[in-house]
């Protein structure tokens, strides 16, 4: 999996980050540690992980300058074991002190991501369900967590409100219905999701010829009953509720699709770590 390193959004979310954290100057470094003194330092996995994010270090380092040397030990969606390096870096002494917590901050974040979705992946492999992640992203780093979800193995939904059609529950109370909803989301020229709510809903959006619904908080056994009634006249995804433990569940009703807002919501910051060591 690539990250878009070079994408403007990545870019100013980097810039942000160390702007946050190091302001005007590190007081602790710049006290203890003489002005040209160099080390080393590696990024070293405390627990088993599959890496995402370890592409963002060379762009960290290069906005903040001071760094000879970053070499790249592991690729996002690479499953690393504990004890295995993820990267090397060589430099400035402070430097590298002023970028840990941002380096490790992006590193233990999207990692736990991309971990997350990874054992979401393998949870439906064999029922030819795709699992989506969906827009519960941490604000300003959709782009990023997203980038660490495809990492470990999972679709991504669409990435905001301006790259695809859903019709939710609120949309159709603004629009006066179902059928009124569709009839003007036609317009924007793009294939239509509509998420339904009762059989009724759902036979008049099947009558319309969308081509994906939306079935939220159902059971799985509610959910198989729907997937056989609408038989192929739509793609389906599930929703509301879908976790590690039952995501399998969902993915034997026959559903093309179960989507997770827990993948970047509730993700764990895995256990990474930074050795420095002084030359």
């Amino acid at each position: 999996m690539r990250f878009e390193v070079d994408h403007p959004e990545i870019i100013e979310a980097v810039r942000r980050a160390l702007a946050e954290d190091i302001g005007p100057g590190d007081i602790t470094s710049e006290a203890c540690i003489p002005l040209g003194q160099r080390a080393a330092g590696r990024f070293v996995a405390r627990e088993p992980l599959v890496a995402a994010g370890v592409e963002l270090l060379p762009l960290i380092y290069r906005l903040r300058g001071g760094i000879e040397e970053v070499r790249l030990e592991a690729a996002s969606g690479q499953e690393v074991a504990c004890g295995q390096s993820l990267a090397w870096v060589r430099g400035l002494a402070r430097t590298l002190l002023e970028c840990e917590r941002v380096a490790l901050n992006f590193l233990q974040r999207l990692s736990g991501i991309a971990t997350l979705a990874r054992r979401f992946a393998r949870a439906v492999e064999g029922t030819g369900c795709r699992v989506l992640d969906t827009r519960k992203t941490t604000p300003g780093l959709r782009r990023l967590e997203k980038m660490a979800a495809a990492a470990g193995g999972i679709t991504n939904h669409r990435m905001g409100l301006y790259d695809a059609v859903l019709i939710k529950n609120n949309h159709i109370i603004a629009a006066g219905g179902v059928r009124e909803a569709i009839e003007r989301a036609r317009r924007a020229g793009r294939p239509i999701e509509i998420e339904v709510r009762t059989r009724e809903e759902l036979e008049e959006a099947l009558a319309c010829g969308v081509a994906r619904v939306l079935l939220d908080n159902l059971t799985p056994e509610e959910a198989a009953a729907e997937v056989r009634f609408i038989a192929g006249r739509a793609q389906v995804e599930l929703s509301g509720g879908i976790r590690l433990e039952n995501v399998r569940a969902y993915a034997e009703t026959g559903a093309d699709f179960v989507s997770s807002g827990a993948i970047t919501h509730s993700a764990r910051a895995v256990d990474i770590h930074f050795r420095l060591e002084a030359f």
